[in-house]
């Protein structure tokens, strides 16, 4: 299934874990779930051996890299599953009627729950971060949950080659992995899960970022409060102004004006935003 099957008005409504209601931001058809929905959509998909899956974890900043960016745009249509990972996308979520949504689909969480959950039932493979975080995260959720590791692998500080991509696929399929999860940062996670997918027999693969560094106690989390109430973003600034300032300082204003647009009926299509003509 792919999200552009849907249709583009907000929400349809069919299989409560198949067929989620969809609400359209900026464009993308974003999945009306929360966490236990998402964890009884991917057991399913790996009990059943699904075709091979990839489910993006969007929020502001891959909203607006898909405007930006072509290649990111074209994984984001081509995911099977766009969670919302980012408050605001839980709040224009209900705006448009979706009472339900409460809290994000956060990617940290996401894993430690799903982990938590299956114990040991299924094999996990680990691709991302930076030297060794991925083998300490494995290390901690397997002692923590007694997991199952298949893999771990740490990514080159730029975009596979093809014959890099073949290697990698290769290798997951060896290790007869169920679930890969994927960190690297938005969109660069996603766009390798869409290169990935027609080449592995993994039922599902799952693009987390941070969720490495965040698990792994490699970097601390924002306190609770702060990421109820939408104001992560103003934690991880602080943490990383250098690294994170054009994200948020300027994106984040760009991404409200457009909501704001939508949300008074007008147009905003990604795919007719202007590319940069090196892309």
């Amino acid at each position: 299934m792919n999200v552009l099957e849907t249709s583009p008005n907000d929400c349809t409504l069919g299989d409560p874990l198949e067929k989620p209601r969809r609400v359209t931001i900026l464009g993308l058809p974003v999945a009306c779930v929360q966490i236990p929905d998402v964890i009884d959509l991917l057991s399913r998909s790996i009990d059943l051996r699904h075709a091979p899956r990839y489910f993006v974890l969007l929020g502001m900043h891959g909203l607006m890299e898909a405007r930006s960016n072509p290649k990111a745009l074209s994984a984001f249509q081509q995911a099977d599953f766009l969670l919302p990972d980012g408050m605001p996308l839980v709040w224009l979520s209900r705006l448009r009627g979706q009472k339900t949504m409460v809290r994000r689909v956060y990617g940290p969480e996401l894993m430690m729950t799903f982990c938590e959950r299956t114990q040991e039932r299924y094999k996990h493979y680990f691709y991302g971060a930076g030297p060794g975080v991925a083998e300490k995260l494995a290390t901690t959720l397997r002692n923590r949950f007694g997991i199952q590791i298949a893999g771990i692998g740490a990514p080159p500080y730029r975009e596979l080659t093809d014959a890099e991509l073949v290697a990698l696929s290769h290798e997951i399929n060896q290790s007869n992995a169920d679930v890969v999860w994927i960190g690297i940062s938005t969109p660069k996670q996603d766009i390798l899960m869409m290169r990935l997918k027609p080449l592995i027999n993994a039922p599902v693969m799952l693009g987390v970022g941070a969720a490495f560094d965040f698990n792994s106690g490699q970097k601390t989390m924002a306190p609770r409060w702060m990421q109820e109430n939408g104001l992560e973003w103003l934690y991880r600034l602080l943490s990383e102004p250098r690294r994170l300032g054009r994200r948020y300082l300027t994106l984040g204003p760009k991404f409200v004006a457009l909501a704001l647009m939508e949300l008074a009926g007008f147009k905003t299509d990604p795919q007719k935003a202007s590319y940069p003509t090196n892309n």
